[in-house]
């Protein structure tokens, strides 16, 4: 089976969202640890402030001495990354197409390219549309990874699209594991608070697969740490509870 790459949608990527459509998985891809999609909220509940805290948390996390010494301790000692965000039922967009890591120079090009990708604020937090959309992001990946990870952060509940309950599922019937970083804030979102506090939301409603686990961001300012400690956690392949 053959997998077509994304890498030819490039510099429009970053203004329009593609529609992706399934495609075969192709087998002759260069190998990776894992291939991660970094899911990412910016309805309009993230303010410009907490949009750049998000960008700049993942900018830092990436190419984090850490995480590339985690990265290259893997059997293969790379892994395949994509940068996704997404809003309301409306709108998912593949703002960095897939790209190898293997060390610090690439992490470091990583984050350059995702500092000069323009940003987007929309309405409503459909994470059910940010699923299906990072699903087929897994599909058309260039590279045959070992594991396959979407990891989910957002300061919201599902309030547009199709059950995230229904989305979550299909992933994990296809071996892919979703990970989740719920922001906690007290602000309200739309003018209400969750029914129920975020994290357990996340753990109730968005996480699965093997290993899923969920890392609380406190707030904003706090993003960038939580989602270092996640990184390293993922690219690890690590399950169980989290220390440190």
């Amino acid at each position: 089976m053959h997998r077509r790459s994304l890498l030819a949608v490039g510099a429009a990527a970053l203004t329009t969202a593609p529609v992706l459509r399934p495609r075969p998985a192709r087998a002759d891809g260069d190998p990776v640890d894992v291939l991660l999609v970094l899911a990412v909220d910016v309805s309009r509940s993230v303010d410009d402030d907490e949009a750049r805290l998000q960008r700049e948390g993942y900018r830092a996390a990436v190419s984090d001495p850490q995480v590339v010494e985690a990265i290259r301790g893997g059997m293969i000692g790379a892994i395949g990354i994509a940068y996704v965000e997404w809003a309301g039922a409306e709108y998912q967009r593949l703002v960095l197409p897939w790209m190898r890591v293997s060390g610090m120079a690439e992490a470091q090009a990583w984050s350059e390219r995702l500092a000069e990708a323009p940003r987007a604020s929309l309405s409503w937090t459909s994470i059910s549309s940010g699923l299906d959309f990072s699903r087929t992001v897994l599909q058309q990946a260039p590279f045959d990874g070992t594991r396959q990870v979407i990891d989910v952060s957002g300061d919201g509940v599902n309030n547009s699209g199709g059950p995230v309950e229904a989305a979550r599922d299909r992933l994990v019937a296809e071996g892919v594991t979703i990970n989740g970083l719920p922001i906690v804030n007290d602000r309200p979102t739309f003018g209400r608070m969750p029914p129920i506090p975020l994290d357990d939301y996340y753990r109730d409603s968005v996480i699965g697969g093997p290993g899923a686990f969920v890392i609380v961001a406190e707030d904003f300012q706090s993003f960038g740490n939580a989602v270092k400690r996640k990184l390293i956690r993922e690219v690890a392949g690590l399950s169980g509870p989290l220390t440190g």
